[in-house]
């Protein structure tokens, strides 16, 4: 069976744009939130937006922004042309800038990202809320391993508007005091926006095109609680399946993974339910936990695609950042606290958990080992 390897990679973060710079400064543990200004009454003014386009611009403009320059950058990435028509595009994101601005379709923006960059096909638009880009990802890692394709370019936008913070606040997910994920004293999550794609191509199309290779994608799985539309399953079973089937269509066991980018939203039964699911899978004794939301906000449809960049990462660098906010933990986990730590050879498994149920995991595996 084929694997698919990853030859570029881009993303768009509060952090910052380029990925080795903002790696950095994820590994010295800072933060993107900051107060953002909001004529409504907000559980709390924080949030991280993407340092790249103006928050004051109009959120339609600043999503199609933040996915031009993205994908752009990801097709640079990889040494391909953005007119190439043997790349196909899967955009993901939750409902982008149409909760806030009327838009003819959902997938409106998707099409004139895409034109924008001179592609010449039509990219598919996955819109399933939190795991849009896990989604997005999964999905090109099945359309070349099945040979549908040889290049597909995937992952998810997402930008922070108004009508999104006062969702989230009358939902009560807002934290009043900000993220801190897997902690004790965790209260919910903050909002962050941002754009992340990575180049999925078939090994034979890289090798002879003499690219470079990040990682493979070894695998995807998904699953879905039904549960509800805003809270997880409590008994976590849907979880464990997601990364079973994930680990099964990579071939691997539970013992081979040295790492974990978890959902980490902070949020009182998220962060519980993930917990006992990866604890059930792994034990007390399992792989280097890390999270990324205290430092970009919860990003929605783009947190997946932000979150595969960041586990390609962590196996290139062979180290996770700490978990910002963490000072307590309140699970066994074997999380990253107070600076970068190390990890050892194996693959990394980016996990995300979106409302409606969706479950989906990646499976990354280092190009060197």
């Amino acid at each position: 069976m084929v694997t698919p390897v990853i030859t570029g990679l881009a993303w768009d973060t509060p952090l910052g744009r380029d990925p080795e710079t903002v790696w950095a400064r994820l590994c010295a543990g800072e933060s993107g939130l900051a107060p953002v200004e909001s004529p409504h009454p907000l559980r709390n003014s924080l949030a991280a937006v993407a340092g790249s386009v103006p928050y004051g611009t109009d959120p339609g403009k600043r999503q199609r922004a933040l996915a031009g320059q993205t994908l752009a950058a990801a097709f640079a990435d990889a040494g391909l042309s953005t007119t190439d028509p043997d790349a196909g595009l899967v955009l993901g994101t939750s409902f982008g800038a149409s909760l806030d601005e009327e838009e003819p379709t959902l997938h409106a923006w998707a099409d004139d990202a895409a034109a924008g960059i001179g592609h010449p096909g039509e990219p598919v638009c996955v819109m399933t809320a939190c795991s849009a880009g896990s989604d997005a990802i999964a999905l090109a890692h099945s359309l070349v391993r099945s040979g549908r394709r040889r290049i597909v370019v995937a992952g998810g936008v997402d930008v922070v508007t108004e009508a999104k913070r006062l969702g989230h606040s009358a939902l009560g997910t807002m934290s009043p005091t900000g993220t801190k994920a897997f902690d004790k004293a965790r209260d919910g999550m903050l909002l962050g926006e941002g754009a992340g794609f990575v180049v999925v191509e078939h090994p034979d199309s890289a090798r002879e095109r003499g690219a470079r290779v990040y990682a493979r994608l070894r695998g995807a799985g998904a699953s879905n609680d039904a549960a509800g539309l805003t809270a997880p399953d409590p008994s976590g079973y849907a979880v464990v399946r997601a990364v079973r089937r994930c680990l099964a269509s990579a071939g691997l066991a539970p013992e081979d993974v040295a790492v974990v980018n978890a959902h980490g939203t902070g949020t009182t039964l998220n962060d519980e339910v993930e917990a006992r699911s990866l604890l059930d899978l792994f034990g007390d004794d399992g792989p280097s936990v890390f999270a990324t939301k205290g430092a970009f906000g919860h990003s929605l449809g783009a947190t997946g695609a932000l979150e595969a960049v960041a586990t390609v990462l962590a196996l290139r660098h062979r180290r996770v950042p700490p978990v910002v906010g963490l000072r307590d933990p309140a699970s066994p986990l074997r999380l990253a606290m107070g600076s970068a730590h190390p990890v050892g050879a194996g693959a990394g498994l980016s996990l995300t958990l979106g409302f409606g149920g969706f479950n989906t995991c990646l499976l990354f595996e280092s190009s060197k080992g």
